[in-house]
């Protein structure tokens, strides 16, 4: 496991670029990768679970919870950064704000039935390729389509 240091959230401004946290949730059946991927909850896009900095957490532990909240994955993250992919957030008051996400690996080790988000989205298992095809960001969908997982569960 890589070693990160905790984020300690200080303030920006409101038209700077900001940084989420994705997490690219993945299993790995009869040695097929298999991707999940969840709805927005506004315009009930496919996309990946994303959030802001949580103070005190590394990026990687702030994906984990991300996965947690949105799609109710249980699982973990070896810290390493995948890949960065950009995208427009809609702020009520501001207008489109320019974000950068950073993708971390969650290996799922179990789906709960009950999490924070549930009803709120839809979620679904499918392949790297289906999945690259389904998300509206480029850089998310050559972020899907190249990911191999890394060994952390020994699976093949």
């Amino acid at each position: 496991m890589i070693k990160q240091l905790p984020i300690f959230l200080s303030g920006a401004g409101k038209r700077d670029v900001r940084t989420q946290f994705a997490a690219l949730c993945y299993r790995v059946r009869k040695s097929k990768v298999q991707v999940l991927l969840i709805t927005s909850r506004g315009t009930k896009r496919w996309i990946v679970p994303k959030g802001w900095p949580i103070d005190g957490l590394t990026p990687a532990a702030c994906a984990e919870q991300e996965a947690w909240e949105e799609a109710g994955v249980q699982g973990r993250t070896d810290g390493r950064c995948l890949g960065i992919f950009s995208f427009s957030k809609d702020a009520d008051d501001l207008g489109a704000l320019p974000c950068l996400a950073m993708v971390y690996a969650v290996e799922v080790k179990t789906l709960a039935a009950e999490y924070p988000e549930v009803g709120q989205r839809r979620r679904k298992w499918m392949s790297r390729k289906k999945a690259a095809r389904l998300v509206s960001e480029p850089e998310l969908a050559r972020i899907l389509r190249d990911f191999d997982p890394p060994p952390l569960s020994g699976q093949t």
